[in-house]
Parts: C-alpha cells; structure tokens; sequence
C-alpha cells in the first residue's frame, strides 16, 4: 500500500474554520482548550477529573449494556473492567446509528480513536487508554440513517416507527436484508439477531473493532442519565446552556466563522417510547411540542428526579453528558462536529467540567488497484486528483502537448483592423459607420464560433482520454464529493479484507493531514 499525505487546506474540502484550527489560529484559541498533541494530552490527563464512584456507575452500566452481546471479546471486556481503574481514560467518538455504517468516515472516526489510544499508550505507559464509541441511540432523524449506498446502488430500510433510532426493533429490516447483492453475514446477524437497531449496532462494532478494544457506549440509560439532573434543573429554570451558546456563537461570527448549530431556550427532548419532541416552555407551563403532554416546573423536576432516562440532551448539551460520564480526554469528530464544539467552551467553565481536546478524525481516499492503474495511465498523481475536473482536463492536454484554444490574439487583431477600416470609413462617409461596426462584430462572433469548432475537434481527438479521467474522477469523488461521505465500508472490504487493518496502518491522528491509500500493482 502506497501512502501519500497532503495538508488538508490542499484538498479544498474543508472549511476556513477547520483549516485555521489546524495552523493553530489565534483568532480560534480563546473557544477551546488546547491543541491536541503528545505533550498537550498530559496536561488534559491531570485536569480531567473523575472519581471512583462515577467508574463504578460507568462500568455497572457498560456492564449491563454488553449482555446483548452473546460472547464479549477479551480486548473489550478487559478494557470495560480497566475504566474502574483510576489511571484509566477515554478517547471518544461518536456518530448516528446508520445502518451497514453508512459513510465511510463512521469507520475513519473509530480507527482514529483506536490509534489515538496507541500512541498515547506508548507516550504515556502508567496510563490506560480506552477507544470509545458513543453510540447516538437518541437521535430521531430516521431520514439521515436509513440508507446507504453500495457499488452504486442505495439501499433503504423502509419502517414507519418513531422516536428515537436506537429503540427501533429491526424486525422491519428484512426486505432490506433480501435485496442485498451478496450476503454480508456480520451484518445481516445483528440486524436479525438482536432486539433493536442499538444492541444490532453494538453488535456491528464489536464484530468489526472488537480485536482493538472498542468500548461502544450508549448514553440511553437510566443509570448514566442520573449524571444528567442538574443539568436538567439548569435547563428548565435559567436555561443557561442558550445564554452561553449565543454568546459564543456571537463572538465567533464577529470573527467571521459560521456557528455550525443553533441553540434553543431549553436545548433537551423528551424521550419515551416513540416519542422524542422538544420541551418547550409557554408561560408558567413546561409542554411537550406535537402531543398534549404539558408539566409545572415542580412536575417536570420530580419527572426528572424519578425518571432521568426520559430526558435527552440535544446537539448542544449531548457533548456535556458525554464528559459528565467518561473519563475523557479528547473527542474525535469531522470538520462540522469540531467547529460546534467551539461553541461549548463557556458552558463547559460553568460546569466546572474540564473541556476536552478537539480533535479532526483521519480523512482518507481510497484509490484500489483498478483506480491507481487509470491514474498512472492519465499521467497523474494523488494530489493532481483533488482539483476540479474541468482544471484536470487542462492540465492533461498540456500533457498531451496540447495548447488550450484561445484566439484572444487573433481577435485583438481583428478588432484593430476593423477600427482602422472604421476611421477610413467615417473620413469618407459618417454613415458607414455602423455597417463597419456590424461587420466587425460579425467577424468576432465567427472567430468565437471557430474557437469553439477548433476545441471540440481537438478535444474528440482525446476523447477517450477525457472520458477515462472523467470516469476516474466519478469513481473516486461520488457525486462530486469526498468518497469518505458517500461510499461505504462493504465497498472496499467485499473486495479486500484487510481494508480496516489497513486504515489502522496509514492513520496517523495527531499528523492531521489527509490521507491518500493506493493500492499496488
């Protein structure tokens, strides 16, 4: 395997705000806490806070979770037992259920949590560290996890339950499950096999990441959401996470970066069975939006009291509970997940809860043997690939000793000629001229009209050569966009098993630079 790294401000897919966070901006520093390094982590590892009773209750609750798993892999389970160690943390990540792992960077996030860990435990061997993947059972957008595209084809898991995703039963999966191409036995088992699209997802990650220790958390749990409460008071009576949020999200507009989300008066759901709406508050009344649930403050905290598993933190308060119960020193995420971290600072001070380090996940191409041979053939290398494919199209006719068309000179020319003819004409006869002027455009526009002959004669030359480039350009950026975002996993493993320990040779996490795999001869 062929590795190439390039800077990320290179590929040209990643916002301003990333690619200033990654040089390490002064304008960006005051919204987080430090930058992620082998030195900066030791610091984190001294500030991070978390006591024997808050391991206990993270374990009981790991426990519990992985009985859906029928035979736990020794990796993890020793990893599960190691978080009641006092000198043990967590690198987390997090993503939605999609089903089959949907986009290819759900596998990028957890390899780079994986190698994070590596290195840490070789910087720092007194030390335990623990590859976390945060499970987001409770979001409710079934729209964004219910498909994913294979070889070209999108396949989607038709289901008319509600609520939140991870307590879907994933009996409704099977016409799905039919119309594969192929049988996929690991996952097809845990959709079959197991009582919901949380324990089937924890049983896909297991499957795949077991052998490197991957700890799959999932935050829908009464006993973790005990950790939550005062949260929950601080919501319904000062809604303090929206003063903060907007204050924040001000100040990095001021800077001219975009927040990447909103913030609510009261940034919680409440969940049940089918059912996860927003609480909104409507004078001295506190009401469930779209059901006739409706609650006084004294209610709503006794609901929370008894009940902490029925509330659920949205996109600004999950980052929170997810440092509230692990004892975590960074979060992994893509470029939108870090940028809505920047907004939390503020919130995490006033919880006095140490904000954690931020890092981007690897992002990677995927060039397979087929794809590298075009690619050598097109006399191109990895980098040239990242460039748009009419600037490619250019590049490969100077390659192929072809000049761009352009009679600009000739054109000039002519325009010269015609108003030296012009000044004659008017000398002997005003009224000539218009005709004069007339047919000079008529001589530009035919040059513009043979311009354009001359190219398309000269570009059906190579046609063949522009269309291989254009088929290699569709093949490696689906949609004209990164592979990581469209192609999945089953893609590349059906075809080379030793895909995952691949990545997990190439990545690099604390580097931050993009990389590009291609596949030798």
């Amino acid at each position: 395997m062929k590795i190439t790294k390039l800077d990320y401000a290179a590929t040209g897919a990643f916002s301003k705000t990333i690619t200033d966070y990654l040089c390490c901006s002064e304008q960006l520093q005051p919204f987080y806490n430090r930058f992620p390094t082998l030195e900066t982590f030791g610091t984190q590892l001294k500030e991070k806070s978390f006591s024997g009773a808050q391991r206990k209750t993270l374990h009981q609750a790991l426990q519990e979770q992985y009985t859906s798993i029928s035979e736990v892999n020794p990796k993890v389970q020793e990893n599960i037992d190691l978080l009641q160690q006092p000198n043990t943390y967590t690198v987390t990540t997090g993503h939605q259920l999609n089903i089959f792992t949907g986009p290819l960077y759900f596998v990028y996030k957890i390899i780079t949590a994986i190698n994070t860990c590596r290195q840490l435990k070789e910087q720092y061997p007194d030390y335990n560290f623990v590859p976390v993947y945060w499970m987001a059972t409770e979001d409710h957008d079934f729209a964004e996890i219910n498909h994913f595209n294979l070889f070209g084809k999108k396949y989607t898991w038709q289901s008319e339950q509600t609520g939140a995703v991870g307590r879907f039963s994933t009996k409704d999966m099977e016409p799905l499950l039919a119309d594969l191409p192929e049988a996929y036995p690991v996952f097809e088992d845990a959709y079959r096999n197991s009582r919901n699209l949380a324990d089937a997802t924890r049983a896909i990650t297991h499957s795949l990441f077991g052998d490197y220790g991957l700890v799959s958390i999932d935050g829908d749990d009464k006993l973790l959401k005990k950790a939550l409460i005062p949260v929950v008071e601080q919501e319904l009576t000062e809604q303090l996470s929206n003063r903060l949020v907007e204050e924040t999200s001000q100040q990095l507009e001021e800077l001219g970066y975009k927040p990447q989300v909103y913030s609510r008066e009261i940034n919680m759901f409440y969940l049940t069975d089918g059912l996860r709406e927003r609480i909104v508050q409507e004078g001295s009344k506190y009401k469930i939006l779209n059901t006739n649930l409706s609650y006084t403050l004294e209610e709503l905290q006794q609901e929370a009291q008894e009940h902490p598993e029925r509330f659920s933190p949205n996109v600004i308060l999950r980052p929170l509970y997810e440092e509230l119960i692990l004892p975590n020193l960074a979060y992994i995420g893509g470029g939108a997940e870090v940028t809505y971290w920047f907004q939390l600072k503020k919130l995490f001070a006033k919880y006095n809860l140490a904000f954690p380090l931020l890092m981007l996940r690897n992002s990677a191409l995927y060039i397979n043997r087929s794809n590298a041979s075009r690619m050598h053939k097109l006399g191109l290398q990895p980098q040239d690939l990242f460039q748009d494919y009419q600037e490619l199209k250019k590049q490969l006719s100077g390659q192929l000793h072809e000049e761009e068309i352009n009679l600009e000179a000739q054109r000039e020319a002519v325009a010269a000629a015609f108003t030296e003819v012009e000044k004659l004409a008017e000398s002997i006869d005003p009224t000539l001229q218009k005709a004069v002027g007339a047919e000079a455009q008529k001589t530009i526009n035919s040059l513009q009209m043979l311009e354009k002959k001359i190219s398309k004669a000269r570009d059906s030359k190579h046609e063949q050569t522009f269309k291989q480039l254009e088929n290699l350009k569709d093949k490696l950026f689906p949609g004209g966009t990164l592979q990581e975002r469209k192609d999945n996993l089953l893609t590349f493993q059906t075809n080379n098993p030793d895909f995952i320990p691949a990545l997990v040779e190439a990545f690099e996490p604390l580097e931050f630079k993009f990389t590009v795999l291609e596949e030798e001869a």
